[in-house]
């Protein structure tokens, strides 16, 4: 049965909800209910970390990354660290130039001021002066526009189907540091390597290998957001020394762990546009 188009807030969100889009303040750990939307939305995290979870997979949403969810997916999210979450719906006209399945994409520096400017104070407070209906049209293209010309990210983790996979996906997300081989997972499981392989390849699109340090990266992202540091980061994800994990999570995420941590701290402010 669906649920409700708009679900009410858990306990501890501050939320500010318009026709366009939303504001929520979230405190770390904190989580939403499943919901589903008429219309796709956008997501975006000013501070913080979201992760957007649906019958696909998991997605990653650091403060240079936007999420994108069809109009249809059930979905829910959680907050990792104190994040400011804002969201963007997108009429039908706009959001067919968007992909049809969920997906992340790396927000430039104008994606970001524009989405900060639609889901700023001036959208909720009325002491602050928002934008007229044209303005907002002009720059709902120009994100829409900016997100067409930007690359797919790979922070999205493909949810399994497969009972053998399933059941390597729960000992790994318990254990993200278990350095078990395929094989020896497969043993675990009952499985054979070249069949597990096969599903991985057939099933999720990459190697075991390549899904494994994708989870990795995923855990990372949430314990630099919970105050760890790089070298306590590393060692908790499984990678043998903090050299090994700066340049694969530099690789997937485009900026060291480090500079990583200390730029998602602290909220991004937009700069004042003209109505």
């Amino acid at each position: 049965m669906p649920v409700p188009r708009q679900s009410r807030p858990a306990a501890g969100v501050t939320s500010h909800l318009w026709p366009s889009g939303g504001r929520h303040l979230w405190p770390a750990g904190g989580t939403s209910a499943a919901q589903t939307h008429a219309r796709g939305h956008l997501v975006y995290a000013a501070s913080g970390i979201l992760a957007v979870h649906t019958e696909r997979g998991a997605s990653i949403v650091p403060a240079n990354r936007v999420a994108w969810t069809p109009a249809g997916f059930p979905h829910d999210h959680r907050a990792h660290g104190a994040t400011d979450m804002r969201i963007v719906f997108l009429a039908s006209s706009l959001a067919r130039i968007l992909p049809e399945h969920p997906a992340v994409f790396l927000a430039s520096d104008l994606a970001r001021e524009v989405l900060l400017a639609l889901t700023g104070p001036g959208n909720y407070d009325d002491a602050t002066p928002g934008h007229s209906r044209p303005a907002r049209a002009r720059l709902l293209r120009v994100l829409v526009d900016e997100l067409r010309e930007a690359p797919e990210q790979p922070l999205h983790l493909p949810e399994p189907r497969d009972d053998r996979l399933r059941a390597i996906a729960r000992l790994l997300y318990e254990t993200p540091a278990d350095n078990a081989t395929l094989a020896e997972l497969g043993r675990t499981i009952g499985a054979s390597p070249r069949t597990l392989s096969r599903l991985f390849h057939d099933e999720l699109g990459m190697t075991f290998y390549e899904w494994r340090t994708q989870l990795r990266v995923y855990h990372a992202l949430v314990l630099l957001a919970d105050g760890r540091d790089t070298t306590q980061t590393a060692y908790a994800c499984g990678w043998a020394n903090p050299s090994s994990f700066i340049a694969a999570f530099s690789a997937i995420i485009g900026t060291t762990p480090g500079r990583y941590r200390a730029g998602s701290a602290a909220p991004i402010r937009a700069r004042s546009y003209p109505p």
